[in-house]
């Protein structure tokens, strides 16, 4: 089966980001701003180890998870590996609260502009990062009952253009402010983003096609099925749950032909075979595609398959990090449908989870899984650097169509 089984309220809520140097103030903060102990916070630089996910409503933003990071000066061995989960967390922020401490003067008496560029000089490399990304941030003076705020709050705006809102955890000082500075930041349009796009109206029949094999765990369904079942639903349309084994009973019983059938990958040709002229098709992941990812980039992605050889190298990028189960789609069967193409001397290198190299070059494809456990940011990042990388990519749904010789013929949504 294509997808997780574990629901997570995270994958499609808002991320937002908290990012600066260590012992800056950045856990104390969120504890402050979200009236609970999201984060330890201690006198001690890096109490912050691995970065820690918090999800919760927070007014007025809504549904999103907050992200507390390790500072990104940490040092020594362990710190890297710190500073590294940073930056992963960095990938995921759609919003990023980038912090400014007053610490960082180290007591001087008057502001100076060049010592500023050279103290804060981690914090702007970090800014720049995030606005090369697209990424709104949202700039912080932490600590701000320690001194007068006001000549940094001028470089600052003079640095970026933005405007710095000072804060202070022991007073509570600037957190009505942060808030509504957030909703501003929001990208436009956020979580209006539809699966299944125009494909279906109110009152449309749409026949689900859902193998229950060894993967899929007894009374649960994945998460793809069930984000999709419950947008139809809100759509007002009208839905039919079948087996590959059950869809000619299920199309017996119809007194009209569906008007979409949305399948599992895997069975792709089966359905394509079975199906009604009349009805349109398509799978949970090649919707998942454009719902969380590049739809054109994945289906250019997926014709160049026909370019790979014996000694090519393929990618597997799977965002589930359930054990090997048999006949898993992205560990046995792609592999072994490639193999069978082009050779068993071609390499299928697997990764799971957020373990995606910095470096692909070596590869001549990568192949990522619907991505339903991650949000679009993250998904996002990943495409980014495959095309800065000029490595093609496509994903589970996709290839399987281009594969069955149907990714002409089914439909996507727009």
């Amino acid at each position: 089966m294509e997808g997780s089984f574990h629901h997570t309220p995270s994958a499609n809520r808002l991320h937002i980001g908290v990012f600066g140097r260590a012992n800056s103030g950045k856990s104390t903060f969120l504890n402050a701003l979200t009236g609970q102990e999201v984060s330890i916070v201690s006198e001690m630089a890096g109490t912050t180890t691995d970065p820690v996910y918090k999800a919760m409503e927070l007014h007025p933003i809504g549904a999103c998870v907050l992200m507390d990071t390790a500072g990104f000066d940490d040092e020594g061995e362990l710190g890297e590996k710190r500073v590294e989960k940073t930056r992963l967390a960095a990938q995921k922020a759609d919003i990023a609260i980038l912090f400014f401490s007053m610490d960082v003067l180290r007591g001087a008496e008057e502001f100076d502009a060049c010592d500023a560029e050279e103290l804060f000089k981690e914090e702007l490399l970090w800014y720049r990062m995030f606005q090369e990304r697209k990424t709104p941030v949202l700039l912080l003076i932490g600590k701000a009952d320690k001194k007068d705020v006001t000549a940094l709050r001028a470089w600052l705006k003079e640095t970026t253009g933005e405007d710095a809102i000072a804060v202070s955890a022991k007073t509570g000082a600037g957190m009505e402010r942060v808030r509504e500075a957030l909703a501003r930041k929001m990208p436009e349009n956020y979580g209006n983003d539809c699966i299944t796009g125009d494909m279906v109206q109110k009152g449309d029949l749409v026949l689900l096609v859902m193998p229950q094999d060894i993967q899929a765990p007894k009374g649960r369904l994945i998460l793809p099925q069930v984000q999709t079942i419950r947008e139809l639903l809100e759509k007002g349309c009208l839905i039919m749950s079948a087996t590959a084994e059950e869809m000619p009973a299920a199309l017996a019983a119809l007194s009209r032909p569906p008007k979409l059938i949305i399948t599992d990958s895997q069975v792709f040709g089966y359905v394509y075979e079975n199906k009604p002229r009349e009805s349109m098709l398509t799978s949970f992941s090649v919707l998942f595609a454009a719902y969380k990812g590049d739809l054109p980039y994945y289906i250019e992605g997926a014709r160049r398959i026909d370019a790979l050889t014996p000694h090519s190298r393929v990618l597997i990028a799977e965002c589930c990090t359930h054990a090997p189960l048999k006949e898993d789609i992205g560990r046995e069967k792609l592999p072994h449908m490639l193999k069978k193409r082009f050779g068993e001397t071609l390499v299928a290198d697997i990764v799971s989870g957020t373990d995606f190299p910095d470096d692909l070059t070596g590869y001549d494809l990568i192949i990522q899984c619907g991505a339903c456990m991650f949000h679009r940011k993250y998904v996002m990042s990943r495409i980014d650097r495959a095309k800065r990388q000029e490595i093609p990519m496509t994903n589970y749904g996709v290839a399987l169509a281009h594969l069955t010789g149907i990714l002409d013929q089914i439909s996507l949504p727009s």
